[in-house]
């Protein structure tokens, strides 16, 4: 391997949160992130959270000499927010957005309405052949302690990796990168480096530049909001540049998480390990699909209970319209309820079954889901715990 050609990558990996009208600072600090990355020379730039396609249009405009291919991924009501510049050819794209993606009527927490997603590139580097999720992000934790879209991040984490796996087959070199909203020993990025033989940028430099343990979202940041990182006070990591390379290719150093080094030579890996890995492996799936269950039989309690409420809003609707059939049948003595109460009930039970019945529907669809990723996972874990 000692005096083969080398490429070398330079990956860059941000999440810029530029919410438009809400992020502080925004149009300023995008500007400073074209300036940044105009002077640098990244071949690859992979930013989370534009989420404005004016902000996009500025960037590619500013990095155009520099980065000549870019692409933005638009996705779910507001956009996807995942854009990519590059210094090489992007052959072709392709966007897979997630099955789950939290709750439409958590409105302060918005992911559902941005429709969670991976983007999909494939790159040209002389004689590599590149499979990128180019960008990508899993919904965002909110509160640790009591995680409600802890299933739903792992249904993402596991999409994620089946769709790695079933779309780089072709590729030498494949890299992830993005704001994956998980700690490094979360089951969630244990079931995606496991499930895919990816390898941790960070964990496998040999030199890093940056803050202790890597960390990207720290306490010093004046747009951190400090509360939430009481029980880290270093700061936590969750963004992440994951790295495999599937043939042809030996593996190299990577030399800090915006490097990576691929030396060539005759490395030949082609999936993750099949031998002392397994056991690991398998208790990984064996613990995201716990929480799965945990979150299916959530799932099914609310799709229970928003059930209850429209059919009791309609078992309302119906007594209101045979009370009303009957008094215009001469049948009563007179309207029971005031004529404007009457109406006002009316209105509130068919605003209640109409609230009931989309819920009840959403959280249908949410435990189809949920029953069908755990159904792979058993599958999956079956086919761990068979081999000889």
């Amino acid at each position: 391997m000692e005096g083969g050609p080398t490429l070398r990558l330079r990956v860059f990996d941000l999440n810029c949160w530029a919410i438009r009208y809400l992020s502080k600072r925004r149009q300023e600090r995008v500007q400073l992130i074209g300036d940044v990355l105009r002077r640098e020379s990244f071949d690859l730039v992979l930013l989370q959270e534009v989420w404005s396609e004016r902000d996009y249009s500025d960037l590619k405009e500013k990095l155009g000499s520099r980065y000549p291919f870019s692409h933005y991924f638009r996705s779910g009501v507001i956009g996807s927010g995942l854009c990519v510049f590059s210094r090489f050819p992007i052959l072709d794209t392709l966007l897979y957005q997630y099955s789950l993606n939290g709750y439409p009527y958590m409105l302060q927490h918005g992911d559902w309405f941005c429709g969670k997603s991976v983007g999909l590139g494939r790159w040209w580097h002389g004689v590599i052949m590149a499979m990128l999720p180019p960008s990508c992000q899993l919904h965002a934790e909110y509160c640790r302690e009591k995680d409600a879209y802890l299933p739903h991040r792992l249904v993402q984490a596991w999409e994620l990796a089946q769709f790695i796996r079933h779309t780089s087959k072709a590729a030498d070199v494949v890299l992830v990168g993005g704001d994956l909203n998980m700690h490094p020993e979360d089951v969630g990025i244990r079931l995606l480096r496991g499930w895919t033989g990816l390898r941790d940028a960070f964990t496998e430099a040999t030199r890093f530049e940056g803050c202790e343990d890597g960390c990207t979202l720290v306490p010093n940041n004046c747009f951190t909001v400090k509360s939430e990182l009481l029980p880290f006070p270093l700061g936590i990591r969750i963004d992440y540049i994951l790295y495999k390379v599937t043939s042809g290719v030996p593996r190299g150093s990577v030399l800090g998480p915006v490097l990576f080094n691929i030396v060539q030579g005759g490395w030949h890996p082609t999936e993750p390990p099949l031998s002392s890995t397994e056991a690991t492996l398998a208790d990984v799936v064996t613990e995201a699909r716990t929480e799965v269950g945990v979150g299916l039989r959530a799932a099914q309690r609310q799709r229970y209970s928003t059930g209850r409420m429209a059919v009791l809003a309609l078992l309302l609707l119906l007594l209101q319209a045979a009370a009303a059939l009957g008094t215009l049948a001469g049948l009563g003595a007179g309207q029971p309820f005031p004529k404007l109460s009457f109406t006002l009930l009316a209105f509130l039970a068919i605003g209640v079954l109409l609230l009931a019945t989309g819920l009840h529907l959403f959280h249908t669809m949410e435990v189809k889901m949920l029953q069908g990723t755990e159904e792979q996972m058993r599958m999956a874990l079956r086919a761990l715990q068979e081999r000889p």
